[in-house]
């Protein structure tokens, strides 16, 4: 029982349970706002007029507000990439909750919707009561105009219900092509309408400015239901029992005989007496606390962004590699990257707001200032920035790389930013597993280790690269040779252990060329047999702790995943982390 319970956390058991937590979270903070205006003496009056609206309706937006400053931190890239990489976080357990940033963003977005369902509910209640139950007596508190007045004027004619009907249809868009199906097949809808989370926010500070919702100021001189004898005209209050307890503690002087006192209001003979008339303020909008610390924040952010990525980099080449990959060679003035930090590529030419992270497969050093990423041409974007960087678009299909010179397009870069990768290098033993494309990571790894490997905690890295056809090895053929020369070199041979998978086959077996022959012997035909491969590992690398990494399909992460949270009988214990751009 206890493995399976294990086993279902290492899959999508403990992204459900967070989910569980979070959203259990801010029920509790929903429900002890609801206490609070629901037995608040300085909402009584409020309260008579809309009932449970109220509670709902305020209860709802304190969790709003909650959701709206935190889920805009996660998405401040450039602050968890300075975390990660300045050692303000010495823990390595700590700096991998930052990886869990993309989670948490979306955990607070699916809160927001949940929400944001039951505040509107409670206004559209509200906006009925607030027509039917106009209060004569006290003119302030009403948001009607005058005893049925259409309920529509109160949402399209004032301030916070436009504001709000706006919001909610920026919100549907915003939620909708945020869907796994909408991302895949058309990536620009989700961009753009991420963008509006502006104007959402915009509307959201003006919405909570219109200050319809009134609390009362002067408890003491006159305490909810009580008794004006000054007052020609009285209305016949009656006291909820939820207040009853409550009002105990206001209690004057006896009644005068001569004056009739209505039942409700008599407890042990007393009466409470009010001097004065209740007065009404409207709440300083609390929003703006909530949310104006975090929205500077990312605001600053990206104007740093936006300065440090304005000027273009400059192309020094592209290759045109097998199977529909593009390699982009660049240099940038003062580009500094850690191997396993990723870029957001933007090229005006291709689209005017879209841009797209790649993983950095080459890193700036110490004797070259040359970066480069490596692009699977697999969609609109990567298709038209492929055409305006290559003469021709069928040059995919050489097996070799063939370079290109021509006057390229305007690119910019913004980052680099932090990824679960960089802990690569700073485990003693580390297994990279990439499938396809997803090499690209450990390309950057790679790459750093032929500068110089003596300078890092890591003594040994597994290396497995699965892909479906021969031609995709290519892409990496001749670093994964150089960095096993090099190694051979310095005698180290058992520093880094290279399986190559081959998944399907269509009768080549082999990479071709001489100079390849030392990848050849390490290419195995079909998939890894994983459990036996985890077990040889534990076996070597007795009680140590072991830096798993993963990019590439799911269904391999899933199953990585679940092994590493399995035991062995060595004492070996694996650290799994999975590329995730945020």
């Amino acid at each position: 029982m206890a493995l399976s319970w294990r086993s279902w956390l290492a899959n999508e058991g403990s992204k459900h349970l967070f989910l569980f937590f979070w959203l259990s979270l801010n029920v509790w903070f929903f429900w002890k706002t609801f206490l609070l205006y629901y037995q608040g003496l300085q909402y009584y009056y409020l309260h008579q007029m809309l009932g449970l609206g109220l509670c709902v309706s305020r209860a709802s937006a304190s969790v709003l507000n909650l959701n709206c400053c935190l889920v805009l931190l996660p998405m401040c890239r450039v602050i968890l990439a300075f975390l990660r990489g300045s050692q303000k976080v010495a823990s390595k357990k700590t700096r991998r909750l930052l990886d869990k940033s993309k989670t948490f963003h979306v955990t607070c977005g699916v809160t927001i919707c949940i929400f944001s369902v039951l505040h509107v509910a409670a206004h559209l209640v509200n906006a009925l009561n607030f027509s039917q139950n106009y209060n004569e007596e006290f003119l302030a508190l009403n948001a009607a105009n005058y005893r049925g007045e259409d309920p529509r004027k109160l949402l399209f004619a004032t301030v916070p219900g436009l504001t709000g009907v706006i919001m909610v249809l920026v919100l549907f868009l915003m939620c909708t092509a945020s869907t796994y199906a909408i991302r895949v097949s058309n990536y620009d809808i989700f961009c753009y309408t991420h963008n509006l989370f502006f104007v959402f926010y915009m509307l959201l500070m003006l919405h909570v400015s219109g200050g319809v919702l009134k609390y009362q100021t002067n408890l003491e001189e006159h305490p909810p239901g009580c008794f004006n004898p000054n007052k020609t005209h009285r209305q016949n209050l009656t006291v909820p029992k939820a207040f009853e307890e409550l009002f105990s503690e206001y209690t004057t002087e006896p009644s005068p005989k001569d004056l009739p006192v209505p039942e409700p209001f008599v407890q042990n003979n007393f009466m409470r007496i009010c001097s004065e008339e209740p007065k009404f303020q409207s709440h300083f909008p609390e929003t703006w606390f909530w949310i104006s610390g975090p929205l500077c924040l990312y605001c600053v952010e990206r104007l740093y962004r936006y300065i440090r990525s304005n000027k273009p980099v400059t192309i020094t080449s592209v290759i045109s590699h097998p199977s529909n990959v593009l390699e982009v060679r660049m240099m940038k003035d003062d580009f500094e990257a850690r191997p396993g930090q990723y870029v957001i590529l933007h090229c005006p030419r291709v689209s005017a707001l879209e841009s797209h992270p790649f993983t950095l497969t080459m890193c700036p050093t110490d004797t070259k200032a040359t970066f480069g990423v490596h692009l699977k041409i697999v969609g609109d974007w990567t298709e038209r920035f492929r055409d305006l960087l290559l003469l021709h678009s069928n040059q995919d299909t050489e097996i070799l790389p063939i370079f290109h010179q021509r006057r390229y397009p305007k690119l910019y870069v913004d980052g680099p930013f932090g990824s679960p990768f960089e802990e690569a290098l700073n485990y003693e033993v580390s297994l990279c597993v990439a499938g396809g494309i997803g090499v690209t990571p450990f390309a950057s790894v790679l790459n750093t280790l032929l500068d110089g490997w003596k300078c890092y905690k890591l003594r040994r890295l597994y290396f497995i690269w699965v892909c479906r056809d021969i031609e995709s090895f290519c892409w990496f053929a001749d670093l994964l040779c150089m960095l096993h020369n090099k190694l051979w070199q310095e005698n180290r041979p058992d520093y880094i252990n290279i399986q190559l998978y081959l998944s399907q086959t269509d009768g080549m077996q082999k990479i071709i060329g001489e100079k390849y022959q030392a990848l050849n012997s390490r290419l195995l035909i079909g998939r890894p047999q994983w459990k036996l491969l985890f077990d040889d590992i534990a076996k070597c690398n007795r009680r140590k702790t072991i830096g798993v990494f993963c990019c590439g399909p799911n269904k391999i992460s899933k199953i990585l995943h679940k092994l590493s949270n399995s035991s062995n009988s060595y004492g070996t214990r694996f650290e799994y982390n999975k590329e995730s751009f945020s």
